[in-house]
C-alpha cells in the first residue's frame, strides 16, 4: 500500500479483515506500506498490521513478491504509480478520484487496457458501491421494482472546512487535489447514482464556487496535520459544486434527469450522502448516515397503503452481510473497505475484470471535468465525452 493517511487506515482495515470474515479464493498478505517519512510510515506499519515499511515505492513495486498495489496517495501521483505498477504487471487499487485530469486518467485507463491483456487488473475505489444497502438499491432498481427511472437526486454534504481558519491542507490547493468538493466528494455522488440506476450521464450544468479564498498555512507545512501559522496561502479549489445532468436512457426509454450538490460548507452536515431513484413503479432512497437502511416506495400498492418504508439491511441475504454478524447488528464504514478487497481479490483469482474498472474511473473524471467547463465558461450544457 502506497500512502498511509486517512485512506491509509481505512484500506489497512479492509486487507485486515475481509480474509477473517470471507472465504477468499486468495489470501492477501499485508507485505509492506510506503511512506515519504521514514518514522511516520514505520509507525503505521506497526499500528495497521503491515510487515514492513519502506520510503520508495519504485523500489517497492519491482520486487518479485508483491503483486497488489494500492494507492492512497493525493491524486497528483496517482497516474504516475499506477502505470509504472500495471507496467511492472502489479494488480492496482486505485482510491477516487481515479486522477487529477482527464489526460492523466486517459493514460492511466489506456496502461490498465494493455496490463489485463497479460492478465493484469485495476480497480478504481468508489467504496459506497459495497455499502450493503447501496447494493440492495442497485438490486432493487436492476429487477424493475421502481419501473422507469423518471429523476435522480444526489447530495452529498459535509461541514469539515465550514471553519475558515480551518488551515490550507493539500485537499485545498488543485495542483495536489485536482479539485475541491467536486471530485472529493461530489466524484462519489456521480458514481453511486450511475451504479444504482445502471444509466450513465451524457450532459451537465453547473456552477463551482469558493467560499473562503485564503486559509492559514500549517507551520509544519501543507499537509494532513500540524501548527497553523499567522501567514496565508491561497485556496485553489471549489468549496462547493451544484450541477444538473442527462442521463443516457435505456432501451428508447425516458432520458432522465439528475441533480448534484457537493459541499464541505453545510453546517451540521458530517458525512450526508443521499441518493434517491423515482420511478414509474416507485422509488428508493439511500442515507449514508443511516447506512443500514435503505427506504423502498412500491407505488403498485394500493394508495391506502403506499407510504415510504424502511428496510433494515441486515439480514444474512442482503448483499455482502451473510459474512458478518446475525440479523440486525449493523455494519459501519468500515466494513466497505473490506467488501472492495472481497470483490478486488476475488476479480483476481476469477481472471475477471473487477469493477469500477479504470474506464469508469475515466468517465467520473469526465464528468467533473465537464461540470468543471460549464462553470468557468457558463455555458449552458456540456456533453461528456463517450
Amino acid at each position: 500500500m502506497i500512502g498511509y493517511g486517512f485512506m491509509g487506515a481505512a484500506h489497512s482495515q479492509g486487507w485486515r479483515v475481509a480474509p477473517r470474515f470471507f472465504d477468499l479464493p486468495a489470501q492477501p498478505s499485508m507485505s509492506v506500506v510506503v511512506g515519504r517519512n521514514s518514522g511516520a510510515v514505520t509507525a503505521a506499519a506497526a499500528k495497521w498490521g503491515w510487515e514492513e515499511a519502506a520510503t520508495d515505492w519504485r523500489e517497492v513495486i519491482a520486487r518479485d513478491d508483491i503483486d497488489i498495489v494500492d494507492i492512497v496517495t493525493p491524486g497528483d501521483t496517482h497516474a504516475e504509480i499506477a502505470i509504472a505498477a500495471l507496467e511492472a504487471g502489479k494488480h492496482v487499487l486505485c482510491e477516487k478520484p481515479l486522477a487529477n485530469s482527464v489526460a492523466e486518467a486517459e493514460a492511466m485507463t489506456d496502461a490498465a487496457a494493455r496490463a489485463a491483456e497479460r492478465g493484469v487488473r485495476a480497480m478504481v475505489g468508489f467504496t459506497y458501491r459495497r455499502v450493503p444497502a447501496a447494493t440492495l438499491a442497485r438490486d432493487l432498481v436492476a429487477a424493475g421494482r421502481v419501473g422507469e427511472i423518471r429523476q435522480v437526486r444526489a447530495s452529498y454534504r459535509q461541514d469539515w472546512l465550514s471553519d475558515a481558519e480551518g488551515p490550507l491542507t493539500w485537499r485545498l490547493q488543485k495542483e495536489r487535489a485536482g479539485s475541491g468538493a467536486l471530485g472529493d466528494i461530489g466524484a462519489h455522488a456521480v458514481d453511486l447514482s450511475e451504479y444504482i440506476t445502471g444509466l450513465r450521464l451524457q450532459s451537465v450544468s453547473g456552477i463551482l464556487d469558493t467560499i473562503v479564498t485564503e486559509r492559514p498555512l500549517l507551520a509544519e507545512g501543507i499537509g494532513l496535520s500540524g501548527t497553523a501559522s499567522a501567514e496565508r496561502g491561497a485556496v485553489t479549489v471549489d468549496d462547493v459544486a451544484i450541477f444538473s445532468g442527462r442521463y443516457g436512457s435505456a432501451n428508447g426509454a425516458y432520458a432522465p434527469l439528475g441533480t448534484f450538490e457537493a459541499t464541505r460548507f453545510a453546517t451540521g452536515r458530517k458525512n450526508a450522502l443521499r441518493i434517491e431513484v423515482s420511478g414509474s413503479l416507485g422509488a428508493v432512497a439511500f442515507y449514508l448516515e443511516r447506512m443500514n437502511e435503505l427506504d423502498f416506495f412500491d407505488a403498485t400498492l394500493p394508495p391506502t397503503e403506499q407510504g415510504f418504508r424502511k428496510i433494515l439491511v441486515t439480514e444474512p441475504d442482503h448483499p455482502y452481510v451473510g459474512a458478518w454478524w446475525p440479523a440486525g447488528h449493523m455494519l459501519g464504514y468500515e466494513h466497505g473497505f473490506s467488501h472492495q478487497v472481497v470483490d478486488f481479490v476475488t476479480a483476481i483469482a476469477e481472471q475477471t475484470q473487477p469493477h469500477p474498472s479504470f474506464a469508469d474511473g475515466l468517465h467520473v473524471q469526465r464528468v467533473l471535468d465537464a461540470v468543471e467547463r460549464s462553470s468557468a465558461t457558463g455555458s449552458s450544457w456540456v456533453p461528456i465525452q463517450s
